[in-house]
């Protein structure tokens, strides 16, 4: 970008393209309330543009080899690393989250998902033998990504990276409330040489241009990241033609300590992993589910750590959480804790001083005196809220950690590495961590029940984008 936050294009076929009564979309600074910016806000008719050049590059780019894909997802990765410092700056300005976070996570997960398709891809199984059989996975087609805006860098990186490196062609339509991360990404792969119609982008929001695109008979498969009341519906118009259709979507993840466990080192990660990014994130363990005899104990001490976090300025370094993204978010999750508090939970308190007064901020709660099915123990919060509830034996600690609708996230505690993992066997989450396990780029990604379906990244992510074809000889 050159330093303006003010776009009216959208990126088609390989060039910047502006509609001639194009209308804008406002960009809100989370922080302060203030418009930084706009972005473009397209309709049907770019959508259908952006379609039928992605369908007219598509034999071209299917045709590549894997070895031509991964110079090409490299020269991305390097292109898009080159704008570091830029995207920190754009990911602060209109997500909120502290200076710190971007420099350290939003910007490096997209820059490693980048890279670890670029590897993975060569060593796909594009073709194997069974038998007298040769199993080919080919690209499905045209691609429809829709992303969501709490990782807006990383999400977009994690669909576009899969659907090229299976030689698929992509349109992507960003989130309304943080889209200036995809005009660096399309400027990126302008500056890689990604041939025109490969990648393209439309603006606008989800109601508008997301159905579009996931309306669209020229689009083989749809990937979307979001709510799962909106997957859902997205899941119903997919169905209507037969299109392959990945969700990625909400969750309510289980942090279990078992008895053997380090109570305060589970404790620490799993505020952490509620908090982080202003809770604002869909794999989040929002809820710590510990012995009985160890609960109070953990509540006051998760409540220390949740006190200690500063809320504050997104450019002070200094800061742990930014606001929300918007004011409407900020009721919800307020909402959540006061009607848990009004059906007699208790929030443990969560720091001391003023919130700025103005911008979306929200304190961290930790919550406990709850029902394993009250509705902050159950539902999606999407805000730095975390959940404390016990139990008495393993058996009751997987009933909990199992009883909600969602599954894609998780987290187990032991002194034994092994008897975890046993643990972990038992979730039924599509990702469980044991220990603080270390995140890993190749591994998939993705939810069992309401929490979607399909995988993201590494070789599962690319072979979702894959249709499967077998000739006998």
């Amino acid at each position: 970008m050159s330093g303006s936050w003010k776009r009216s294009e959208h990126f088609i076929d390989g060039d910047w393209y502006t509609p001639a009564a194009g209308e804008l979309l406002a960009i809100e600074n989370p922080a302060t309330g203030e418009s930084i910016g706009t972005a473009a806000r397209g309709g049907r008719e770019e959508v259908d543009l952006a379609v039928e050049a992605a369908t007219r590059a598509w034999p071209g780019w299917s045709a590549t080899s894997p070895a031509q894909r991964a110079e090409a997802l490299g020269a991305l990765r390097d292109a898009l690393g080159a704008r570091s410092k830029e995207l920190v700056d754009l990911t602060v300005a209109e997500l909120g989250v502290p200076v710190t976070f971007a420099e350290n996570v939003h910007v490096p997960l997209a820059l490693g998902d980048l890279d670890a398709f670029t590897r993975d891809v060569r060593d796909f199984p594009f073709e194997e033998r069974i038998g007298n059989s040769l199993v080919l996975k080919e690209s499905a087609g045209v691609a429809g990504c829709v992303t969501p805006w709490n990782y807006p860098l990383h999400q977009m990186a994690a669909k576009v990276g899969a659907a090229l490196a299976a030689g698929c062609t992509v349109v992507l339509k960003p989130a309304e409330l943080t889209p200036l991360a995809a005009y660096a990404l399309a400027e990126a792969a302008c500056d890689a040489g990604l041939p025109p119609g490969v990648f393209n982008v439309v603006f606008g929001s989800g109601r508008v241009v997301g159905d579009a695109l996931t309306r669209s008979p020229g689009v083989d498969v749809v990937s979307f990241t979001g709510s799962t009341a909106v997957g859902t519906s997205v899941a119903e118009v997919a169905a209507g033609d037969v299109r392959r259709c990945l969700l990625e979507l909400g969750g309510k993840s289980a942090s279990v300590a078992l008895p053997d466990a380090d109570f305060e080192a589970a404790t620490r990660w799993t505020v952490r992993s509620a908090t982080v990014n202003s809770g604002q994130t869909c794999s989040a363990c929002t809820r710590l589910i510990v012995p009985r005899s160890n609960h109070a104990d953990v509540v006051a001490y998760a409540g220390e750590l949740a006190a200690g976090l500063r809320v504050g300025d997104p450019l002070d370094a200094t800061t742990d959480l930014g606001p929300v993204v918007s004011a409407r978010q900020r009721e919800t999750i307020l909402g959540f804790v006061e009607r848990a508090v009004a059906n007699g939970a208790r929030v443990e308190p969560a720091g001391t001083g003023d919130l700025p007064d103005r911008g979306h901020y929200v304190r961290p709660a930790v919550v406990s005196g709850t029902h394993p099915f009250s509705e902050i123990a159950q539902e999606e919060v999407f805000g730095p809220v975390l959940v404390v509830l016990a139990y008495d034996d393993e058996d009751e600690a997987a009933a909990i950690a199992n009883s909600t609708r969602y599954g894609l996230s998780g987290a187990v505690w032991s002194a034994d590495a092994g008897r975890a993992t046993t643990f972990a066997r038992r979730l039924r989450t599509g990702q469980v961590d044991v220990n603080g396990g270390q995140w890993n780029f190749s591994a998939p990604f993705g939810g069992y029940k309401q929490s979607g379906t399909g995988r993201e990244l590494g070789p599962h992510g690319i072979a979702d984008f894959c249709e499967i074809k077998s000739i006998q000889l």
